[in-house]
């Protein structure tokens, strides 16, 4: 009975993988003013497959094998596009629309090549990674964050965080937009005041793609010194419904997409996570729960506006785990309690919201954004995890942050000229209620504040790009004004003028170099801005904090080969910070704080610290050809700050000054797929604890951790780090649904990274601190060897119908 089963089944998957071939379709249209265009080509690189598009600028691909494709859109007079590795399948038609260009001169001598998104507006700087390079990374576990650190100039930290260092920049000098509405978290368990967390929120069965700009930002996009994240979601299916399920080691996803009446798409997601399960078969000391939801619709209101709304949001749990491990020893036992008595109890919910209107005229098209977002973050700790006596309690934390934000541009375009401008509107709350004890130790009194405070942000800006010499040398300009109610200084947008200028130059055919120079402001976290003193008063306001400045000069070289989908690129870059906040309790900057779970500016701080990083950057990737991909990138890097209490410029926490990626995969016949990365980061600088002062029954009574030695600000570094990650898949195509399964192995030689050696007091038998029998006043202490990394195992299911 049972090999009959088999049989049958077998012939089943042999009957629907050759019996049916796939398609693709979509609409080819002028990016301008949206409408079609007729006859244009529309090619399957590599194969015989092509097509032209109707009167309406609507085409079919039709006939095709199951299989990963490069397709490439072209019509005289406009720049060709082409989009990399669209998977086609049996299950459904794979909806891809073109947007081209008009080319700015009448018969161009030189080639402009879309294929690595070179834009006018972005034309240094900028790298773009679709839906099946994010999908397959090797361990990436289909995280966005996690994928972004192929690219040059990024880096990480050594743990299991998707902390983002883009250039020596802090992690919270990133912005995040999806379709042009931003969103502030894409992690879920986000450090309030800074960025990242263990796990990303976005799905990336809705991702389109995601350009990650580092430099030469354009005008339109402001309160960021490191870079933009651009994403675009796919839009829904307008034929059918499609559903998409993922099941994998942590976590459980369901997609969905289709139409809603005639004018009307959408494609959601939901996430549950079981890692509490997980982590207590490992006997970890905590155990976090998250959930994620993402919605895109997209309605057609006539041929010449549409309307699209995003939601996102996340609701994360963290509860720590009170079992006692069998077989546990003494010394495993004193760092179990250390870290049960040291983590609090969290909770975090967040979202994002927004509307954007686009109405297209024969010229350009008027954008206008109206969105709101919104972080919920609760942490509180009571001493030995005793919540019977009030007195036990050490801290108690909940602050939200609100926004309310609306933008509104014009877009106008010309032969070989475009022009832009726009204004930006923003209306923001902070709430907080804070008990802390810990400050007993270094203020003489107990945090205990409860306030709102609002804030009002604007700006305006324009820009222009302009072609010269038939199309060689492209000019890229913009000019911009910030103000905030936040400080006197900031509330004046005349103090916050950024300009900023870019420059392409086509030495020879697929052959750039590409410049830049431009002045960028960001906000202080809301963490900072609404920080207040015992007398209620906005202390940080009265400090007169201001806008983070930072300048950034790049310049470097590029070579495309569009032929076989190959890049090459150089820049260096320098950055100069100015107005960075720094600690007045402790005299440091943020910028060297770090990153770890928790708040980061809940304090008074002064706009005095400066800063720099500079570095060159090299990269070489190899687009799906032939079978083959990969991206090699190197960079070199300083990152360094000033303090008040140290002289000169000394290493911040971001000074990785040597980043290795190396990734590569290979697709195999019957749908196999194998890639693998390794990536190298240089040790990072760190403050060694101040062990006279920790070991104070008093302080360590009120605090419950190690306090550092400020007298030593990042004066020692910790050991390089290396992680090797591989990846297998294998795809099967059948009639009416699709099936991929794949085998991901993170950190596969069980590399341990060094961290900072962890100060933990030795207990008794039962459990108490041991007090030091020369020094009463004291507990007897002890280092412990701090390490992060382990072979992480992965195996996946994604199910598509």
């Amino acid at each position: 009975m049972r090999v009959s089963f088999i049989s049958l089944f077998l012939s089943f998957i042999f009957f629907n993988l050759h019996a049916q071939t796939a398609e693709v379709r979509g609409r080819v249209f002028n990016a301008v003013n949206n409408e079609g265009i007729p006859f244009a080509n529309i090619v399957v690189l590599g194969t015989d497959y092509g097509t032209v598009s109707d009167e309406n600028g609507n085409y079919v691909l039709s006939d095709l094998p199951p299989g990963l494709y490069n397709i490439r859109a072209s019509f005289l007079g406009f720049r060709s596009k082409t989009f990399f590795e669209i998977q086609a399948t049996l299950a459904s038609a794979v909806r891809l629309d073109f947007d081209l260009r008009e080319e700015a001169a009448e018969l161009s001598e030189v080639t402009v090549s879309a294929e690595f998104t070179r834009s006018d507006e972005t034309p240094i700087s900028v790298r773009r990674l679709n839906t099946n390079e994010i999908e397959r990374y090797p361990g990436g576990n289909r995280d966005i964050s996690r994928v972004i650190q192929s690219l040059p100039g990024v880096a990480s930290t050594a743990s299991f965080r998707n902390d983002i260092i883009i250039r020596g920049g802090a992690p919270n000098e990133n912005k995040f937009f999806i379709d042009e509405i931003e969103v502030p978290v894409i992690n879920h368990f986000a450090t309030q005041g800074s960025s990242g967390g263990p796990v990303g929120i976005l799905n990336v069965n809705l991702i389109k793609n995601v350009d990650v700009i580092t430099g030469g930002f354009p005008a339109d996009r402001m309160n960021s010194l490191s870079s933009f994240f651009e994403f675009q979601l796919k839009e829904g299916r307008k034929d059918k419904m499609f559903t998409q399920m993922t099941l994998g080691a942590s976590e459980l996803t369901i997609s969905n997409e289709g139409p809603i009446g005639e004018k009307t798409t959408y494609i959601l997601s939901a996430r549950r996570s079981y890692l509490q399960f997980l982590f207590r078969q490992l006997q970890l000391p905590f155990l976090p729960t998250f959930n994620d939801f993402q919605l895109k619709t997209v309605t057609k209101l006539n041929d010449k506006t549409e309307l699209t709304f995003i939601g996102v949001g996340a609701i994360d749990q963290f509860a720590l785990n009170f079992d006692v491990p069998e077989d546990e020893t003494d010394e495993e036992r004193e760092e179990r309690l250390y870290t049960l008595q040291n983590l609090p109890i969290s909770s975090q919910w967040n979202y994002a919201t927004g509307l954007k209107l686009k109405r297209f005229r024969e010229n350009g098209f008027w954008t206008f954004i109206l969105s709101r977002n919104m972080l919920n973050n609760r942490s509180f700790k009571y001493a030995d995890n005793d919540n019977s006596d009030p007195q036990n309690l050490l801290f108690d934390y909940l602050s939200q942050e609100s926004e309310n934000k609306f933008r509104a541009e014009n877009s106008i375009f010309t032969k070989g000229f475009n022009l832009k401008y726009g204004v930006n509107y923003e209306y923001a709350r902070y709430f907080i209620s804070d008990f802390d004890r810990s400050t007993l130790a270094n203020e003489g009194q107990v945090v205990n504040v409860t306030s709102t405070s609002f804030f009002h942000s604007y700006g305006a800006f324009v820009s222009a790009s302009k072609y010269f010499n038939n199309e060689r040398l492209l000019v890229t300009g913009g000019i911009r004004m910030d103000g905030s109610s936040f400080g006197a200084t900031a509330e004046n947008p005349l103090n916050q003028i950024s300009p900023r200028a870019s420059f392409s130059y086509q030495l020879k055919p697929n052959l750039f170099w590409t410049g830049n120079v431009g002045i960028y402001y960001q906000k202080p976290p809301y963490t900072a801005l609404g920080y207040r003193n015992s007398d209620g008063q906005l202390e940080n306001q009265l400090n007169d904090i201001r806008f983070i400045q930072a300048t950034h000069f790049i310049t470097g070289f590029e070579r495309v080969i569009p032929e076989k989908n190959r890049r090459f690129s150089v820049e260096g870059f320098y950055k100069l910070y100015d107005n960075y906040p720094t600690s007045i309790r402790n005299g440091i900057s943020l910028a060297n704080l770090g990153a770890d779970f928790g708040v980061i500016g809940n304090e008074p701080v002064n706009s005095d610290s400066e800063g720099r990083a500079y570095g060159l950057e090299f990269l070489a990737q190899q687009r799906l050809f032939q079978n083959f991909y990969g991206i090699a990138s190197v960079t070199l890097v300083r990152s360094e700050f000033t303090n008040p209490n140290t002289e000169g410029f000394i290493p911040s926490s971001w000074d990785n000054r040597f980043i290795v990626s190396l990734t590569a995969g290979k697709r195999f016949g019957k749908n196999w797929e194998i890639g693998a990365r390794w990536r190298y980061l240089g040790g990072v600088p760190f403050t060694p604890v101040d062990v006279e002062t920790s070991s104070l029954r008093e302080v360590w009574d009120l605090t419950g951790r190690a306090v550092l030695d400020f007298d030593q600000i990042n004066a020692q570094r910790l050991a390089a780090f290396n992680q090797l990650d591989f990846r297998i898949d294998k795809r099967y195509f059948f009639n009416k649904w699709n099936l991929n399964w794949y085998f991901d192995v993170q950190n596969a030689l069980n590399f341990q990274a060094q961290q900072p050696p962890t100060l933990i007091p030795v207990r008794e038998s039962d459990g108490s601190i041991r007090i030091d029998p020369n020094d009463p006043t004291r507990y007897q202490m002890r280092f412990i060897e701090n390490t992060a990394g382990t072979i992480l195992p992965t195996i996946g299911i994604i199910v598509e119908f």
